[in-house]
């Protein structure tokens, strides 16, 4: 799997910005994708070393809109904590 095929999306929430102070970043991930498939992308594509990495699966939530019952899709999300000192620049600033 290539490595721009396994990162799919930043997550962009409150605790996700609060979590990289200590250089800890979360990602949305192909469902596809292992631990080391992804610790190899995140190294590929931002040029940092990733010392660990914790991946679960998001599970779908029902919803409802007015009489229509459905969920909302299950995804799988990646947290990434990198070697102090080190940074992803695209996120500073954000």
């Amino acid at each position: 799997m290539r490595a721009d095929a396994v990162i799919i999306a930043p997550v962009l929430t409150e605790k996700a910005n609060e979590m990289r102070e200590s250089s800890t970043y979360v990602f949305r991930v192909d469902p596809r994708a292992n631990k080391l498939q992804v610790k190899y992308a995140i190294s590929e594509l931002f040029d940092v070393e990733p010392v660990d990495c914790r991946v679960m699966n998001v599970k779908r939530k029902p919803k409802r809109q007015r009489f229509q019952r459905g969920y909302t899709a299950g995804w799988k999300k990646a947290v990434v904590t990198l070697k102090p000192g080190q940074t992803i620049e695209i996120f500073e600033g954000a």
